[in-house]
């Protein structure tokens, strides 16, 4: 049967003709395996997520049935809550199949629906795009690969989001720029703005002040489509890093994390007034508690933060996570993102042995009252010469959860702060972490439920701190964020949760 182009592979396909036509045959090719990958993880939501429109779900021997409250019936295949590739190729609707997400939310007919079907379909068109742009691996490109080439490596963005690599405002050639995955390099520009106008925290470099002036580093997509102001200063090249606009310099030193007002996948990415305010305090305190790991986890320090009191014009400097492998010894650093593509991690027994690190660490710290948000675009594992898995480094501190009873009980010092950091519910505090380390790391990374299980069955229970957080780890569903559900509730703030049949405890 023939599935038509949707409009935004056709407005794709069309820029691409004039600004890359090389790369056209390529987008082509992979539009078939983007609209797989984006369905998939559209089924998984349906399948899973507390979405008020459906009304039931059958489990059958080969496949699932969802009951929509409206009378109608859809069907697929028996969902994997941790697959992450594109087992997905067609669902029926009524009888009527369906191998594009955009078309098939558009026929769902629910509410707000018909916004999210056009984020489904650039997120597929985007997907494709990203794809096509590969090179072959070489066969010393393994050994050779530094963080940032791991980082952009990561082609296919969140792995469980539908908008995956939905890029609104963002044109074909803008995407060939600025987008990790194509290895460009930005040129990053300069706001000059006069110091008693901004606020700054940490130690903010002398080479990004101008006399009386703070000068903010300024991705020049958000100089171009949001600032509205004169053009900023030359600045300096960098090279995106899988979170798009954080950029690493091309002569070395700190990561820098700009403001960019569009949403990506769920968020909208600017830079909140709370962050810049809070960010010296939160890396210190992280630092102190990193102590107390016996070395199996490093967290950035974030050097200096500055923001012209405006979410849109503001920027964090980070540590990169590098200066924590030891290069003579032969140790890199890898995003957990990108262990899909590091054959070591393909290994039953290496995923035991980084799934028995990355839990027992992060159970650790939530005992000492901090839930990280480990998903595997924060989360960095060192590993050796061989491929081992040593330790951890954790990066970008401004959502994780810190409770000040769990540190006061630990003989921990409470930092100076308030707001939405600060929080003794173990509930929310088990979300942040499970949901993803559990869900949106270790998953993403054994690729399937069965591989999940047999991981941790392999590493055992063995190592884990006596919790009660562990204890509702090994007993309990496990929490992922709804996020087709918050997609699809435009006025719901906050996060929105759904449990996941937990392998840990056969579930």
């Amino acid at each position: 049967m023939y599935f038509p182009a949707s409009p935004a592979e056709e407005a794709v396909a069309a820029e691409l003709a004039s600004v890359r036509p090389a790369l056209e045959p390529a987008y082509t090719g992979a539009l078939g395996g983007a609209r797989a990958a984006v369905l998939t993880r559209l089924w998984r939501a349906l399948a899973f997520e507390p979405l008020p429109w459906v009304a039931g779900r059958e489990r059958g021997s080969e496949s699932l049935v969802l009951r929509l409250a409206g009378g109608g019936r859809l069907e697929g295949p028996l969902p994997d809550a941790y697959a992450t590739g594109a087992y997905v190729r067609e669902v029926l609707l009524d009888g009527k199949p369906h191998r594009q997400a955009a078309r098939l939310m558009a026929a769902l007919g629910v509410p707000h629906g018909e916004g999210f079907a056009a984020e489904l379909d650039g997120s597929t068109a985007s997907l494709a795009l990203s794809r096509a742009g590969q090179p072959a691996a070489g066969p010393d490109d393994l050994a050779r690969r530094t963080t940032r080439e791991w980082e952009q490596r990561v082609v296919d963005g969140h792995p469980y989001h539908p908008n995956c690599r939905s890029r609104p405002g963002f044109s074909v050639a803008e995407e060939l720029a600025y987008a990790p995955e194509h290895r460009p390099v930005v040129e990053l520009g300069l706001a000059a703005v006069r110091a008693e106008d901004c606020l700054v925290t940490g130690d903010w470099p002398a080479e990004l002040r101008d006399g009386g002036r703070i000068l903010v580093p300024v991705h020049p997509w958000q100089a171009e489509h949001v600032l509205g102001r004169e053009r900023p200063r030359s600045g300096f090249a960098a090279h995106p890093l899988m979170a798009l606009r954080t950029l690493a310099p091309v002569a070395g030193g700190a990561h820098v994390k700009t403001a960019l007002t569009t949403r990506l996948t769920s968020s909208v990415r600017d830079i909140s007034g709370y962050s810049i305010e809070t960010a010296a305090a939160v890396s210190a305190f992280a630092q102190a508690l990193s102590e107390r790991l016996d070395g199996r986890l490093h967290v950035t320090r974030t050097l200096g933060a500055a923001t012209a009191h405006s979410p849109d014009l503001a920027a964090v400097l980070r540590e990169p996570p590098e200066v924590y492998a030891d290069a003579a010894a032969g140790e890199r650093v890898l995003p957990v993102a990108a262990l899909a593509w590091f054959p070591p991690a393909r290994s039953a027994a290496w995923l035991a042995e980084f799934a028995g690190l990355a839990l027992s660490v992060c159970l650790r710290v939530l005992e000492l009252g901090v839930a990280l948000e480990a998903h595997g675009q924060n989360l960095l594992v060192v590993v050796s010469a061989t491929g081992a898995p040593l330790r951890l480094v954790y990066r970008d501190l401004a959502d994780i959860r810190i409770s000040p009873a769990r540190l006061v009980r630990h003989g921990l010092p409470v930092p100076p702060l308030a707001g939405r950091l600060i929080t003794d519910d173990a509930a929310l505090l088990r979300r942040k972490l499970f949901g993803s380390v559990l869900t949106g790391a270790l998953g993403a990374t054994a690729g399937s439920a069965p591989a999940f299980a047999e991981a941790f069955a392999s590493a055992g229970a063995a190592g884990l701190p006596a919790t009660a957080d562990t204890e509702a780890l090994l007993t309990r569903g496990l929490p992922t964020k709804a996020l087709t559900l918050m997609r699809l509730s435009p006025g719901v703030p906050g996060d929105q949760w759904a449990e996941l049949p937990n392998p840990l405890n056969g579930g």
